[in-house]
């Protein structure tokens, strides 16, 4: 009888698919966050452009210029 070593005839212990889950739902978590960041950019696009719609170029710079005080 060979003898295997423990890690490999005991592929599925409670630990490892706790592991394993841990660091699925971590890609997810960073897929998501990835995504929102996205979202989040096209939403400043899309407001920067409305404003310089209504308001004009002007209350743009003043717009970018107060963003370091946000």
């Amino acid at each position: 009888m060979t003898q295997e070593p423990i890690e490999e005839s005991k592929t599925n212990t409670k630990t490892e698919r706790f592991a394993q889950w841990l660091m699925t739902r971590e890609e997810r978590r960073a897929e998501k966050d990835t995504n929102i960041e996205g979202l989040i950019k096209l939403n400043l696009i899309a407001s920067f452009l409305t404003l310089a719609m209504v308001g004009g170029f002007e209350a743009v710079r003043t717009a970018l210029a107060l963003v370091p005080y946000l």
